[in-house]
C-alpha cells in the first residue's frame, strides 16, 4: 500500500450551487462568462488521492479564479494541501484540461499555483504553461485516464 502525501486532510464546505438567473435560461441573450461560472466548472473536480472534491479541501477558491471575457483569458490559482504535494501537477493538469474541454476555444487558460503555497511551484507552473508537455502528457494514455477520474462526476453521497 502506497502512503498519501496528506493523509489526514483538512475538509472544508463546500458552497451553495450558484443561483440560475432567469435571463441566464434565454438563448437569445449571450452572457459573458464570469469567475463564479468558471469556479463551478472546476470545483467538483475529485482530488487523486481523496474521495472530496478540489473545492472541499480548498484547493481552488473563487477568489483565485480571474475572468476577462473580453479579453479571452482565465487564470486560476490553485492552492495544494502540503508545500510538498506530489499531486499539484496532476491537479494543474486535470484543471487545464476541464477548462479547455468546457470553454470556448477563444480562451487562453492560464493555472498556476498560489504563489509561496509548494516547495516545486516555479517547476510545477512551467510544467502546467509549457504547451508541448502538456500535449505530451495528454497522448499518455495511463495520465488520461488517472485524469479524467479527476473529471469524472461522482455520485452526491
Amino acid at each position: 500500500m502506497t502512503s498519501l502525501d496528506n493523509a489526514n486532510p483538512v475538509v472544508y464546505q463546500r458552497t451553495k450551487d450558484r443561483e440560475i438567473l432567469l435571463d441566464e435560461h434565454d438563448d437569445e441573450i449571450t452572457d459573458k462568462f464570469d469567475s463564479r461560472e468558471v469556479f463551478d466548472l472546476i470545483r467538483t473536480i475529485n482530488d487523486p488521492e481523496h474521495p472530496l472534491t478540489l473545492e472541499e479541501l480548498n484547493v481552488v477558491e473563487e477568489s483565485k479564479v480571474k475572468v476577462d471575457d473580453d479579453g479571452n483569458s482565465v487564470e486560476i490559482l490553485f492552492t495544494p494541501t502540503i508545500p510538498h504535494c506530489s499531486m499539484a501537477t496532476l491537479i494543474g493538469l486535470s484543471i487545464r484540461v476541464k477548462l479547455l474541454r468546457s470553454l470556448p476555444a477563444r480562451f487562453k487558460v492560464d493555472v498556476r499555483i498560489t504563489p509561496g503555497t509548494h516547495d516545486s511551484e516555479l517547476a510545477v507552473n512551467k510544467q502546467l504553461a509549457d504547451k508541448e508537455r502538456v500535449s505530451a502528457a495528454l497522448e499518455n494514455l495511463h495520465l488520461v485516464k488517472v485524469v479524467n477520474q479527476c473529471l469524472a462526476r461522482r455520485a452526491a453521497g
